[in-house]
């Protein structure tokens, strides 16, 4: 009898855990698990990418510094915004904190802009133009500014995606009983701003 009473008792521990997955399953849980992971993936390309621009940057400095005569504000403004953009200490949770996820992008946007002036400032500098180094290292950067956009674009469509469910009933439910937020994402306002160039005089520079 008892034998019996504990079978029953298996069965049904089984079949409660069975209709709480198939629960948790219709309600969204799961596509929260793989959305999550997914954000967190684009995420981290997004990382990758910015550590390898700022990596190209004290190179690109170097070799800039060795031409006579160029404009040191523009080199200084360089430095102080990739030391920003490292400052920032970007974790994995960062995402979930829409305070400090806009204090990332703004210094990365400020590197970004300051290095876009560089780039425009040596187009009055002939000796730099025809340095092969100096060539080499601005290839590899405006390579790693498309991938630093691409990586941004599937960053955004994630969150975008992960959002949605966030917000949508009945998913908006289980969102609110196991604490998924919506995340931080790039905004409009910000991109327009990123990617709008700098305005330079290219005036001859002076004797060099």
């Amino acid at each position: 009898m008892q034998t019996l009473f504990a079978r029953t008792l298996r069965r049904l521990g089984g079949l409660g855990l069975l209709l709480a997955a198939v629960a948790l399953s219709g309600c969204g849980y799961n596509d929260f698990q793989r959305q999550d992971e997914g954000v967190k993936a684009s995420w981290a390309e997004v990382l990758n990418q910015y550590q390898r621009r700022a990596d190209l940057v004290p190179n690109l400095v170097a070799t800039v510094k060795g031409e006579a005569n160029f404009e040191q504000e523009t080199l200084t403004r360089v430095i102080e915004a990739r030391s920003k953009a490292t400052a920032v200490q970007a974790t994995p949770e960062l995402v979930n904190n829409p305070e400090a996820f806009q204090k990332f992008q703004s210094a990365q946007g400020e590197l970004g802009s300051a290095l876009s002036r560089l780039l425009v400032v040596t187009e009055n500098y002939p000796n730099l133009k025809a340095n092969q180094a100096f060539q080499d290292l601005r290839v590899q950067l405006e390579g790693t500014e498309n991938r630093i956009t691409v990586a941004r674009n599937r960053y955004i469509k994630a969150v975008q995606e992960y959002n949605v469910l966030a917000r949508s009933f009945p998913s908006n439910l289980t969102a609110m009983v196991f604490g998924y937020k919506p995340k931080a994402s790039f905004t409009v306002q910000d991109e327009a701003t990123i990617s709008r160039p700098p305005a330079v005089s290219f005036e001859p520079a002076a004797s060099r």
